[in-house]
Formats: structure tokens, sequence, C-alpha cells
């Protein structure tokens, strides 16, 4: 029996804007996710795999200068840009991640070749970025991911001597729905695809005016990333150094195997419970192999949507 196909896409959690919310400006970014949900749906009707559509979501979301991955990724210290990825794949547990490199187009892409290359896990660096030209992969310079957008919120980061979880900003908070000084900045997708089988994938530019070297959870397979068929797909987005020490996406599906718990009650109590209780904030988006979807976060709003079927696409921001 073939199985209803279902994609989550997010790509942020934060701080609701007044001034934002004002201004009705979460229009733009409704349309960006509704417009990723429609092309990443249609691959899985079209019998697209679990792991090509999350890969096509976050490619495109990788695009989208509204999102602190691949175009528009915010700096470091230095005023680089070091930009991470992972992708998973549920059936055989197969996983590929790329790490501070400044060069890939779509890191994405380069998390996956590392993955079907299969000799290792993680790259990172100039490896990663001879790797990828090795595949044949899109190469740019660093300057193709910056906008004047995240320069001013690295200028403004760097006079508060701060470093700022996804990116600080006046400078772009009354053109966002959340607050972009208090906005964690990873964008990911997990979907379900008619055979059955799961796939998560996350990229991310990082943290404005981090120091150089810095990596996240998102390219940590069971920090940032996980999909395992016999449980869940899981994508997390938020203060990265709380998701490792947690190992919070495969907390999630541990607790739904060795404590029985259901999608719901292991996605609640990660972000609810366990990530508070050290300081963790933000929030994740799981299917499981039922096709149920849970994306709770822990600040006042996500960037996020789901499609399940032929159903219209939701896509939500606050709660």
């Amino acid at each position: 029996m073939r199985t209803t196909p279902v994609i989550a896409i997010h790509g942020g959690a934060g701080t609701i804007s007044a001034a934002a919310l004002s201004a009705g400006a979460a229009q733009a970014y409704h349309e960006a996710l509704h417009a990723i949900l429609h092309a990443a749906r249609a691959s899985l009707l079209g019998g697209a795999s679990a792991l090509d559509a999350v890969c096509l979501a976050v490619e495109m979301l990788e695009d989208c200068p509204l999102f602190n991955a691949g175009h528009g990724a915010v700096f470091t210290h230095a005023g680089t840009h070091e930009l991470d990825a992972a992708v998973m794949n549920g059936a055989d547990l197969r996983a590929g991640a790329i790490a501070c490199v400044s060069r890939i187009r779509r890191p994405v892409r380069a998390a996956r070749a590392v993955m079907e290359d299969g000799a290792h896990v993680l790259l990172a660096g100039a490896g990663a970025e001879a790797f990828a030209r090795e595949r044949g992969l899109e190469m740019v310079e660093p300057s193709y991911f910056s906008t004047e957008a995240r320069r001013a919120q690295l200028a403004q980061a760097q006079g508060a001597g701060r470093v700022v979880l996804d990116h600080d900003g006046a400078a772009s908070a009354a053109a966002a729905p959340l607050d972009e000084g208090r906005k964690f900045g990873t964008v990911g997708a997990v979907a379900l695809d008619l055979q059955g089988h799961l796939a998560a994938a996350t990229s991310t530019g990082g943290m404005t005016n981090k120091r150089v070297g810095r990596v996240g959870d998102s390219p940590l397979i069971g920090a940032g990333t996980y999909a395992d068929d016999k449980r869940a797909a899981v994508s997390c987005t938020g203060s990265g150094e709380m998701f490792i020490r947690a190992a919070a996406a495969y907390d999630v599906c541990a607790r739904m195997r060795y404590a029985g718990q259901s999608l719901a009650q292991a996605a609640q109590a990660v972000v609810m419970q366990t990530l508070p209780s050290i300081g963790g904030s933000g929030g994740l988006i799981a299917i499981d192999r039922n096709g149920n979807v849970c994306m709770p976060f822990n600040t006042d709003g996500m960037y996020r949507g789901h499609a399940r079927g032929t159903e219209a696409p939701q896509t939500a921001i606050h709660r």
C-alpha cells in the first residue's frame, strides 16, 4: 500500500516583532514557505523519495535571502561566511554533513554528496570544499552569500559586542515578522514519501558575529538532524549549543523507541522540558512513520509549514 506523502519545513524560530506585525510584513514569508511546500509536495506526489523532497525544499530555502542559509547567510566576527548542512535517510540511517564552508552554493547538495559517497559522514572547511569540487557541485565566491541587510546586522552586533543567534537587527526588524535580533536562523525539512520512507535535511548560516570555526547543531547527526523509518524524521532550529548537549533530534526518536511515547509527547518533552532546563530556546519539526506532524517551539514564533497529500499547504509564523 502506498503512504500519503507529507512534507514539513521550517525557517527559524524566535521572538515576535510588534513593529513588524503592525506592518503586516508576514506575507512575503508565507508566500516563500507556500512556494517551497508546493514544489516539495509535487515532487512527492510524483514519486520522488523523501530524501529528494527534503533536499529540494532546503535548496529552495537556501536560495531565499529571507532565511539564514545559503544566499543571505549571516556573517562571522571576521566578516566571512561559514555554512553548515546535513541530510539523513531514514530507510538505512545513511547520513552526510558539511561544516564551515564558504564557497559551495547549495550546502545541502554537498551534504547529500558526502552521504552518497559513503566513506565519511561529516566533512569540514577546505576539505569539504575540495570534495564538492571533485563531485562537480556549483561553487561560488563567498560574496554570493552576502546581503547588505546581513552586513548591517553584523555591524550592529559588533557594536554591541555580542554574538547573536541568527542575526541582530534593528536593521531589518521592521521588515520581518520575527525580531531578527532574537531569531534562530536555521532552515530544514522532513518528509514521508509514498513508499513510507522518512528523511530529514537541515542547513544554516550560523550565528551573526560568531567565532570563526564555530559549528552548531545543524550538521551534527542526532543533535539538529535525524531520521529513522521506524520512528521519525526531525530537523531542529535554536540555540545550537544546547541542542548539541541534549542530542535533541535523536532524543525525540529515543523517547519513542524506549519510552513508547508518541511523536507529540516526545517532541513536546524535548522542546518544552529538556531544552529549557539547560537554557535552550528554539523548536523543531518532525514527522513519524504514520504521517503525524509535530512542530513545537518554546519561542514566540517559528517560520513553519506542512503539506499532506493533495491538501493545500498550511503555513504559520506565530502561535
